[in-house]
């Protein structure tokens, strides 16, 4: 199961960087922005050096740091960029149904070196350099926004009740997620999902 998750994540990389296009810069940070994943991906966070992704790209080491300043920059940039083609928004026809299949794909995300990788910067890292700042809150507002179109969906259909929070109601649809996977570290299976989707939508449908 994990051989297979970590081959989406590859495929998913490789859609990345066919569909952007641009002129030899741009195909240079793409080549930099992949040897980033790829070297996260086979020697984890050790293993991430401004050589070895130079190597990879075919770019000087030197450029590359050049460029990007850190590794942490640089690391958080390719995880956003990644997180566009990671991130899908489901649209099963219910909220019940979207919640669900998220949550089942963040897990498998989290499962990763890339998705255990993000959730360790975003909580742990106290970088205050103005980039990482703002690729952080891009990553952020990349999730976020996956969630809101589906509150917003369900909305349109009627599912929810018209005092509902639409802030407080993403809050409450990602926290579990988040405590499980930071906190409490206790498994995130379907059974979990369903009960906790279902005690949610107890307060939010009509």
């Amino acid at each position: 199961m994990e051989n297979a998750v970590v081959e989406q994540v590859r495929e998913k990389m490789d859609g990345a960087v066919r569909r952007r296009t641009g002129g030899r810069s741009a195909r240079v940070k793409d080549a930099v922005l992949r040897a980033t994943l790829e070297t996260l991906m086979d020697g984890g966070l050790d293993g991430l050096n401004f050589s070895e992704i130079g190597r990879r790209a075919g770019v000087h080491a030197t450029s590359v740091q050049r460029r990007w300043g850190s590794l942490e920059n640089l690391l958080l940039e390719a995880l956003v960029n990644y997180a566009y083609d990671a991130i899908a928004t489901p649209d099963t026809g219910s909220l019940r149904g979207d919640i669900v299949a998220l949550s089942r794909s963040l897990r498998a995300y989290f499962a990763t070196p890339v998705g255990a990788t993000v959730v360790q910067m975003l909580v742990t890292s106290a970088n205050n350099d103005k980039d990482f700042l703002a690729n952080r809150a891009e990553f952020v507002r990349i999730r976020f926004a996956a969630m809101s179109a589906m509150i917003r969906r369900a909305r349109e259909r009627g599912e929810l009740r018209p005092d509902v929070d639409d802030d407080i109601a993403l809050d409450l649809a990602l926290g579990p997620l988040y405590v499980r996977t930071l906190i409490t570290r206790q498994p995130i299976d379907d059974a979990f999902i369903e009960r906790f989707v279902d005690a949610l939508l107890g307060g939010l449908a009509r």
